[in-house]
């Protein structure tokens, strides 16, 4: 699976936030808060959702199960004209990426082992400090082995 290399402009989001760890993973209390009021969100530039992931470089480097990461779910504005309260924004910088086409269960992890483990160590690019995330659009369906999303890896040029 090759992905495709793109450049990502900055974009703004709005959503809920959560810190958490692989091992104390809320990922499922973070939708459950957000879904209910994205509608709130009166600037969103589409129906789609992302899943946004912010790693420290210690986390990156040298993973723990126990490590804490931020997450967000989110959807993509044009401004932070109206944030509702208790949402939270987020500004990605933009740069290059890796994306995945992806089609499977959200939970089965083989995507981010092939990933990590595979593509990147034999690619020309090395893993890039900005956040990660998934485009869950009008495909994607929540535990269905049908369900397909874009994986976006945040990447740069070996050095």
């Amino acid at each position: 699976m090759e992905p495709v290399i793109r450049i990502l402009p900055e974009k703004k989001f709005i959503g809920k936030m959560l810190t958490m760890t692989l091992a104390n993973n809320r990922t499922s209390e973070l939708w459950k808060g957000f879904m209910p009021r994205r509608k709130e969100i009166i600037n969103n530039l589409s129906a789609d959702v992302y899943s946004i992931q912010a790693y420290s470089q210690v986390y990156v480097k040298q993973f723990n199960p126990n490590a804490e990461f931020k997450k967000w779910a989110a959807v993509e504005v044009l401004n932070f004209t109206l944030v509702p309260s208790e949402m939270e924004t987020i500004t990605l910088v933009g740069g290059l990426y890796a994306v995945f086409q992806y089609k499977g269960l959200s939970t089965d992890t083989k995507i981010f082992n092939f990933i990590f483990e595979a593509w990147l160590p034999h690619s020309i690019y090395s893993l890039d400090d900005r956040p990660h995330f998934e485009i869950l659009g009008n495909k994607y369906k929540n535990d269905d082995p049908n369900s397909e999303e874009e994986i976006w890896i945040p990447i740069k040029l070996k050095e």
